[in-house]
C-alpha cells in the first residue's frame, strides 16, 4: 500500500486523501498516523515503543482503551479537535456525534496546531475524517493550509466518497482509495425492515401523487444531525435502487434512459448540497423524491 511504503522509505508526502469505506479509511489513516511517530524501522507501528504507547493512549487495569474524547465543532461544549491517543503530535478532527459539518473554526484550530513545532522532535500529523462534510468555508481555509503545508507536518483527509471536495484539494494530496462497502441487497427477504420498506415506496414512486411526495419528504423534518444521517440513507438506497432499475431498463433494451442519468445527477448533487451548503435535509429529500419520481414515470 502507498501508505506502507512512504513510512519504509521516509518519503512522506504533505497530504493524503483515503477515500472508500468510512470504517476502513478512518482505521487506515489511525494506523499511518501511528506509523509516522512510531521508533521501530517498519511500516507499520510496532506497539511497545514510547510512541506507540502514547498514540494508543492510556488503558485501564483490563486493558481497555479509553474512550476517544467527543468533538464539539462549535467549541462550546468540547474541544475543536483532540488528539490520537495521549500523543500531543497527532491531532483528529471530525464533525463529531451531533455535527452535520467541519467547520472553519476547526481546520483554523488544526492548522494553528501543525504550525507549533513537534513535541517530541518528529513529525506532526493532523487528521480531518468526514472530510466529505467540510463546507465551503472550511475547504477554503484547507486549500491554504495544503498550499503551504508546515515543516515536518502530514494532513491526512478521510472521506467516504473524495466527489465532494474542491478539485484544487484533491490535486494537492496523494490519493489512497480503498474498497467502499457493497450496497445493500434492496431485494434480500433477510433485509432490515425499514430498507424493505423504502424499497417497496421506492418501486412505486412513479404512481405517487405530489401530495404524497411532499409528505414522505416531510419524514426528515427535525434536529438537523439526525435528519442529514437518514437523507444521506435515503440517498444511498435510492442510488442503488436507481443503479439497478437503470440496469434492468439497459438489458430490456429500452433507449429511454436519460431520465435514469438525470436522476443521478440530482441524487450526486443532493449529496453535495447536505454536505457542502448544510442544506435543509427536507428540502433535499424532496428534491431526491421528484427527481426518481420522474426517472420512474
Amino acid at each position: 500500500m502507498l501508505l506502507h511504503r512512504a513510512v519504509e522509505t521516509g518519503r512522506v508526502h504533505s497530504a493524503y486523501l483515503i477515500s472508500g469505506d468510512p470504517a476502513a479509511a478512518c482505521a487506515a489513516a489511525e494506523a499511518f498516523s501511528r506509523a509516522l511517530v512510531c521508533n521501530a524501522p517498519t511500516p507499520q507501528a510496532c506497539g511497545t515503543c514510547r510512541e506507540c504507547l502514547r498514540s494508543a493512549g492510556a488503558r485501564s487495569g483490563d486493558g481497555e482503551a479509553p474512550a476517544p474524547i467527543e468533538i464539539d465543532p462549535t467549541g462550546k461544549r468540547g474541544p475543536l479537535l483532540r488528539h490520537i491517543g495521549d500523543h500531543p503530535d497527532l491531532l483528529w478532527v471530525d464533525r463529531g456525534i451531533e455535527g452535520t459539518r467541519v467547520r472553519i473554526a476547526q481546520v483554523r484550530a488544526l492548522q494553528h496546531a501543525l504550525r507549533l513545532s513537534s513535541n517530541e522532535g518528529a513529525r506532526r500529523v493532523g487528521v480531518i475524517a468526514d472530510a466529505q462534510w467540510l463546507n465551503v468555508e472550511a475547504q477554503s481555509a484547507l486549500l491554504r493550509l495544503l498550499e503551504e503545508p508546515p515543516d515536518g507536518a502530514t494532513l491526512v483527509l478521510v472521506a467516504a466518497s473524495a466527489a465532494g471536495l474542491l478539485a484544487t484539494i484533491r490535486s494537492r494530496c496523494q490519493r489512497v482509495r480503498l474498497p467502499l462497502t457493497a450496497p445493500p441487497a434492496l431485494r434480500d427477504p433477510d433485509a432490515a425492515p425499514e430498507l424493505r420498506a423504502v424499497v417497496e415506496r421506492l418501486d412505486r414512486i412513479g404512481e405517487l401523487s405530489v401530495p404524497e411526495l411532499l409528505d414522505w419528504a416531510e419524514q426528515y423534518r427535525g434536529e438537523r444531525s439526525r435528519a442529514a444521517e437518514s437523507v444521506q440513507e435515503l440517498l444511498a438506497t435510492a442510488s442503488e435502487w436507481l443503479r439497478l432499475r437503470t440496469c434492468d431498463g439497459a438489458r430490456a433494451g429500452r433507449h429511454d434512459l436519460g431520465a435514469g442519468l438525470d436522476a443521478f445527477r440530482s441524487l450526486n448533487a443532493c449529496r453535495k448540497d447536505l454536505a457542502q451548503r448544510n442544506a435543509n435535509p427536507q428540502m433535499v429529500a424532496e428534491r431526491a423524491l421528484f427527481a426518481l419520481h420522474g426517472a420512474a414515470r
